[in-house]
């Protein structure tokens, strides 16, 4: 099967795409989605430590369903500067048990974030609908292959720098230039583009004046094709902005981000506070399907 892997696309947040997650699908355009946080790790930047215990990440879970989530993001490895990288056994031992308690408790879409491939395999198997790869499957690309397999969805992050180390000096034209080479994987592999979700990676390998560039010129990106996930949540930047050195005191920062993305036509956003930015991407909602009323753009 072929793709038109660089098919236009509006830049209309309300364009109304179908996400293919295993047997189920996302309605993507009409409004955006959240996706919580789920650190399951001792070290992450925020809340590292927090749900070390399955049972702690479970409760924090299903919290976060009962605040607005559409998705849970189940994380075993901490992707912060500097953190010790863990053994496919040790975040194994950590996602799989919430995987397969919150695949039995709850209807809430389950996303797996990995770079590994076998780990994705054994979460798909526990009941994970997503595969959320922070390396665009450029560090394991058999990743990929697990997604054909099982028709899970497939997101796919910009981490700075492509397999042949480059970066291109313009923040537009290397995310393409890196989303290229990720895509090829994903079609060589044999993965429906009505599987795969597009993430620009704020934070990683950019400074904070590369990621307010990255938000002013967001739409750019929609050439693609393809929906957006974007994570700015707690990130350093948003504290380079407003002056807060904790992360925990970035949600309001996180909030506006969400609604201003939202306007520029993302579609999921990965958060550690679910209802502020709930409540920001109502707002934002709300603006997308006034301007739709009356015909025009609500950016």
């Amino acid at each position: 099967m072929r793709y038109s892997w660089t098919k236009a696309a509006s830049a209309a947040p309300d364009q109304t795409i179908l996400w293919q997650v295993r047997t189920r699908n996302l309605e993507l355009g009409n409004h955006g989605h959240i996706m919580a946080i789920v650190n399951v790790t001792p070290d992450s930047f925020s809340d590292g430590g927090r749900f070390v215990d399955s049972a702690q990440a479970v409760d924090f879970a299903l919290s976060c369903v009962k605040k607005g989530a559409s998705i849970l993001d189940i994380g075993g490895e901490s992707t912060r500067p500097g953190a010790d990288e863990v053994s496919a056994a040790q975040e194994q031992d950590r996602v799989l048990p919430v995987i397969e308690r919150l695949s039995r408790e709850t209807e809430a879409l389950i996303s797996i974030d990995t770079y590994r491939a076998e780990t994705a395999r054994l979460a798909v198997a526990a009941g994970a609908h997503i595969i959320n790869d922070v390396h665009g499957l450029q560090r394991e690309p058999e990743i990929a292959q697990v997604a054909a397999e099982s028709g899970a969805g497939l997101c796919i992050m910009h981490t700075g720098r492509g397999r042949d180390g480059r970066r291109n000096a313009d923040l537009i034209a290397d995310q393409l230039e890196f989303f290229g080479q990720s895509l090829a994987i994903a079609r060589d592999a044999g993965v429906g583009r009505d599987s795969l979700v597009l993430d620009p990676g704020f934070g990683f390998a950019k400074n904070a004046e590369d990621n307010l560039e990255l938000m002013a010129r967001f739409e750019e990106l929609h050439v693609l094709g393809l929906p957006w996930l974007v994570g700015t949540s707690r990130k350093r930047f948003l504290g380079s902005v407003t002056g807060h050195d904790v992360a925990a005191d970035r949600d309001i920062a996180t909030a506006a981000t969400t609604a201003m993305l939202r306007l520029a036509g993302a579609s999921i956003f990965r958060v550690h506070d679910v209802a502020a930015s709930r409540d920001a991407l109502a707002m934002a909602d709300a603006v997308i399907a006034a301007a739709s009323r009356n015909g025009g753009n609500a950016t």
